[in-house]
């Protein structure tokens, strides 16, 4: 996953702004400043949260992205390491812990409870779980399929997404200058909020709800991001 699609990942979606938003949702929600990131990407977040004085671990299952993420951390900010977050035995413990950018929707639902389950035992007592996940209302988005064709960073490419049930299918193709073609198919898996955070709350878990970083509640949207608490 991610093996070709990483060298192009920033210039397909990388959104200063969506970042800074990003970096604010974490300043407003999270506990301490010792945090662990699961699936850190290219590590944009991971390094504007460094320079704003979080301690982080950014993990990801993607060396191709992990490579990515280091050339930007010029200063050597940020600890990165290979971790699948299906399992998260050799982390230690967090005052927060956080993944974005829709990570958690890779996770289908026979998985979710026991990555859920991981992240809990990996927090202190009152510490906070962060993350986003696409809302429902993207299977209508993506109903009718969505097709993009372009070039970046001098490779034709093409992106197409379509709803499946209740996953979000997502095929890359990308025609190199060397004429090798490479394809990358993910699959994404989309939940009601209340399943979700239902899941959570029998873990032990508090649990609020945000769509688009600023609405509280469920409303209208793209994006839940959901604030959640370790009980004691």
């Amino acid at each position: 996953m991610y093996n070709q699609l990483a060298k192009h990942y920033d210039s397909l979606v990388k959104d200063e702004q969506a970042t800074c938003s990003y970096v604010d949702f974490v300043k407003a929600h999270a506990k301490g400043t010792n945090m662990l990131e699961l699936a850190c990407g290219s590590g944009e977040i991971s390094l504007q949260l460094a320079k704003a004085g979080y301690q982080l671990l950014a993990t990801d299952l993607s060396e191709e992205m992990l490579e990515e993420a280091r050339k930007k951390d010029v200063d050597h900010l940020v600890t990165y390491a290979f971790m699948d977050m299906y399992q998260m035995e050799q982390a230690k413990m967090y005052e927060s812990i956080i993944c974005f950018c829709d990570s958690i929707n890779y996770i289908d639902e026979a998985h979710i409870e026991h990555v859920f389950k991981q992240v809990y035992d990996h927090l202190e007592v009152g510490g906070t779980f962060l993350f986003d996940m696409h809302t429902m209302d993207r299977l209508t988005e993506f109903a009718q399929e969505f097709y993009e064709a372009g070039v970046v960073d001098g490779t034709d490419y093409i992106w197409s997404i379509i709803a499946d049930g209740n996953r979000l299918l997502h095929n890359f193709v990308f025609y190199e200058k060397d004429g090798s073609t490479h394809y990358e198919h993910h699959e994404q898996w989309v939940f009601k909020p209340e399943y979700i955070t239902d899941v959570l709350q029998s873990l032990g878990f508090t649990v609020s709800i945000w769509t688009d970083f600023e609405q509280a509640g469920m409303v209208e949207g793209e994006k839940y991001f959901y604030v959640c608490q370790k009980e004691g």
